[in-house]
């Protein structure tokens, strides 16, 4: 089969290769892949930002936005059966460590996955593959984010930076959990634009000088909740400065730069806190898939572009230069 394997080493190249198709042991099954997403993570893994915690060697297929359908069950598997429709969670627990797909073991960017039956979600047959894929991660983290790490109440006052793959959905989701208002903070006009047309009700660019001014005028005390879905350290110091008292900053983009807070006296007189956040669990992926089932959330508009997986080296670099001002491009095998 055809998998796009990234390569480590002192030169990291992701390549396109030929591998035996795998075959299931035991709790697990074989999934015929019907559409992976290509996410910054991904990105950073190839250009070397981010490196594997539990690889054994040094390939890996990537890929762990995956959605497809059962294709083969292994040795004694009795909880799913062949032609199930799934999207597969971005990792599983193994001794008490969290591995992820596409990055610890081999992901979706093939035409089959293994995959343990326990991190199999069933998906409705009205739910298109290309946007299940992405459930699992790119919307799913920002979900974690805001139920669960930012603890967003609400009518709470909320910034989001970043408004690309997580920040657009992050703006969805903040609306659904009634966050008021919901200010989008971007450099980039069209990125303005779609947070306004996903339901954000200001939306600012982060170059105005005067942009803590005008947080502030929006919401009187400044926000309950700010989130840096960028992953730039820039972009941490801004939102910082923009926080209510007791407001918390929730750092959900990645970044290896050092975490600077330029006023600590006020940050400490005002109670304001730093949180840091890191993927979702299994539950934020199956609400997610109830929400869509319950036509709460529509992720039809996310799907920027589906091209074949040999094209796989071409979406990255989409990705990676934000070229068409991307939110989610989509292999498809």
């Amino acid at each position: 089969m055809l998998a796009a394997r990234l390569h480590l080493g002192p030169q990291r190249r992701l390549e396109l290769d030929e591998v035996p198709i795998p075959e299931p042991g035991p709790d697990h099954v074989l999934i015929k892949v019907e559409a992976a997403g290509v996410c910054l993570s991904d990105v950073h893994l190839i250009d070397g930002t981010l490196s594997p915690l539990f690889l054994k060697g040094d390939v890996v297929t990537l890929g762990h936005e995956v959605a497809g359908t059962v294709h083969t069950l292994g040795p004694g598997v009795t909880t799913a059966k062949v032609g199930d429709r799934v999207l597969l969670q971005a990792g599983e627990i193994r001794d008490g460590a969290t591995f992820t797909r596409g990055v610890d073991y081999d992901g979706g960017w093939a035409e089959y996955s293994l995959a343990r039956v326990d991190t199999l979600v069933p998906i409705p047959d009205d739910l298109p593959f290309e946007q299940a894929c992405f459930i699992p991660d790119a919307v799913s983290t920002p979900w974690a984010a805001i139920t669960a790490t930012a603890d967003v109440k609400p009518a709470e006052p909320v910034g989001v930076w970043g408004v690309g793959g997580l920040g657009a959905h992050g703006v969805q989701l903040l609306r659904l959990a009634g966050a008021a208002p919901i200010i989008a903070i971007d450099p980039l006009p069209a990125a303005r634009e779609r947070a306004l047309e996903f339901g954000a009700d200001l939306a600012f660019d982060s170059a105005d000088p005067d942009l803590r001014a005008k947080v502030f005028a929006a919401t009187g005390t400044g926000l309950a909740a700010a989130f840096d879905f960028a992953g730039v350290a820039s972009v941490r110091e801004q939102a910082i400065v923009c926080l209510a008292p007791l407001g918390r900053l929730v750092l959900v983009g990645l970044t290896d730069k050092p975490i600077t807070i330029a006023y600590g006296t006020a940050f400490s007189f005002f109670q304001q806190q730093l949180r840091g956040h890191y993927g979702s669990g299994p539950e934020h992926v199956t609400q997610l898939v109830k929400l869509q089932g319950l036509k709460r959330v529509d992720f039809s508009r996310s799907v920027s572009a589906v091209v074949p997986l040999s094209d796989a080296a071409k979406a990255v670099h989409a990705l990676e230069s934000k070229e068409g001002n991307p939110i989610r491009i989509v292999l498809k095998p």
